[in-house]
């Protein structure tokens, strides 16, 4: 790490003229307003938070700060200077840098390429072969452990988000917004990762912190300002507020009306299940997993990063090969697995990574929606463009996805909107059994009410739905029953109802020290 400037060692604490400024700030996407008159300054050497649900506007202030939007409207400063052209090589020049919601990494490079990726050290017009060395520093710092030579595409999602956390650290960036960077960490690690943040501060820097973890923005932010449907609504001291002001102030209503919502009737398991799977095993770490699903059933999956919680849901969708084992649905043998099999017979997985593995990102909404169910508005191989915009319509209604616009592109909506798209694209087919793999995450508590409503509204028309979430509370909010993963393995069935998160925790820690493995907790 290089040391701070002068003038970052001069502000301190919040004093002094704003590092970054925003007067009147607006911007419209296809003719949509998602920034209305925005006034918000940035002090030096403060963490500050920016809070409200997903469309709020709180990433889209964040990227206007870093360059990658253009205004519509209204005047930036940066360190006391009026800006006109503005992009984020700009920014970075001017001492700003950002880290995304959505990984911006290139796969094919290493974890040191991908960190020093653009400013690299030369001599001569020759690049300096030094990457691992100036990583240690870094690394060090943020109390991260990467191998320096992985390759970026081959690590988890939270290894990745590290990556993207030591890419801000090494542009020693006087403002570094950050954007959702605790989604995919565990809980040691949004804690290591405040720690870097307020050694930041304490050298002068300037955190932006864009987070719909409320307890995390109340833990290390300075001040915050909560935004709602494009508008600041109040910058305040962070400690003068507590989660339920904060809430109330985002979605306007009190936090008592963004509990879980009701659990569906219990499920009758008198029958045959929807899904029954037995002693399945995999290449990818999967060893006799056996467990079932009833129509009208909501089921966790629960365990530490590594435990194969994901594994299970991929291979029963076909999207890892079995090496052994069987799998049933509504009795029937289900051998030849594939995800457009699986499609066929009724079965919608959403995955983790929704803007890799779950949208077409240069497609507007309607086609992210439609595109799996092309048959269905098809005639002679012809779309049928008014009963495919129909269609889309009704599920952007119905899950509330903003802006309301078939044809918007999805690529500018925020995370929780996403997410909501891939989730229509799935349901357009009525399926009967649904797997969703940490479906709120990234997502704020308006657009996670939303989805929680959806798991219980598919389970009350009959399908199952098997949940994966890092959150255990999400499991015992949403779950009629739940099962404990831990190295491939089932290890132990469960019902929320009647059993407490720390039980839950003690019994996950307490097999993973029976097996001798090191993983952090999900």
């Amino acid at each position: 790490m290089q040391t701070a400037r002068p003038e970052q060692e001069a502000g301190g604490n919040g004093a002094g003229e704003p590092f970054v400024r925003l007067v009147g700030i607006c911007k419209s996407f296809s003719g949509v307003s998602v920034l209305r008159d925005i006034d918000v300054e940035f002090l030096p050497g403060e963490i500050h938070g920016l809070v409200g649900e997903n469309g709020a506007g709180k990433s889209t202030v964040g990227k206007i700060v870093g360059g990658y939007y253009s205004r519509s409207a209204g005047d930036l400063f940066a360190f006391g200077e009026p800006v006109d052209s503005w992009d984020p090589p700009a920014a970075l020049r001017r001492g700003i840098a950002m880290m995304h919601q959505e990984l911006q990494l290139v796969p094919a490079l290493s974890v040191a390429e991908n960190v020093f990726l653009g400013i690299e050290n030369s001599v001569g017009g020759l690049l300096r072969d030094d990457e691992n060395e100036r990583l240690a520093d870094i690394a060090a710092f943020a109390g991260f452990d990467l191998d320096p030579d992985a390759l970026a595409g081959t690590l988890s999602i939270a290894d990745q988000q590290k990556v993207e956390i030591m890419r801000a650290l090494a542009r020693d960036a006087r403002v570094i917004v950050m954007d959702e960077p605790t989604s995919s960490l565990t809980h040691d690690e949004a804690e290591r990762l405040h720690a870097v943040m307020r050694k930041l501060r304490a050298r002068g820097h300037t955190i932006i912190y864009v987070s719909h973890f409320l307890d995390h923005v109340l833990d290390v932010c300075d001040r915050v300002t909560v935004m709602r449907d494009g508008a600041v609504i109040r910058t305040a001291e962070a400690s003068n507020e507590t989660k339920a002001t904060l809430v109330a102030a985002m979605i306007g209503r009190s936090a008592a009306e963004v509990a879980y919502p009701d659990l569906p009737p219990e499920p009758d398991r008198s029958g045959t299940p929807l899904l029954s799977v037995r002693n399945l095993s995999t290449e990818t770490g999967l060893l006799d997993v056996s467990l079932d699903l009833f129509p009208g059933e909501i089921v966790g999956l629960v365990g530490l990063i590594g435990s194969g919680r994901t594994e299970i849901a991929r291979a029963i969708f076909g999207a890892d090969a079995a090496t052994s084992g069987q799998v049933r649905i509504e009795g029937m043998d289900y051998q030849l697995r594939s995800p457009r099999e699986s499609v066929a017979r009724g079965i919608a997985m959403v995955p983790e990574d929704r803007r890799r593995q779950g949208l077409v990102l240069t497609q507007p909404v309607r086609p992210n929606m439609t595109l799996p169910h092309l048959d269905t508005f098809s005639t002679l191989g012809l779309v049928r463009g008014k009963g495919e915009k129909a269609h889309a319509k009704r599920l952007i209604e119905y899950l509330g996805v903003h802006p309301a616009d078939v044809d918007g592109q999805v690529i500018n909506y925020s995370g929780g909107n996403q997410q909501k798209v891939v989730l229509g694209k799935w349901i357009m087919s009525d399926p009967k059994i649904v797997i969703l793999d940490e479906p709120s995450r990234g997502v704020d508590i308006g657009a996670r009410r939303r989805i929680h409503e959806f798991i219980g509204e598919t389970a009350r028309r009959g399908a199952g739905v098997l949940v994966i979430s890092s959150e255990i509370e999400e499991i015992t909010g949403l779950a009629h029953r739940a099962y404990m993963v831990s190295d491939g393995r089932i290890i132990d069935e469960f019902r929320p109802s009647e059993t407490s998160v720390d039980d839950v925790m003690w019994r996950l820690f307490h097999e993973q020290g029976n097996e001798g493995t090191a993983r952090k907790a999900s």
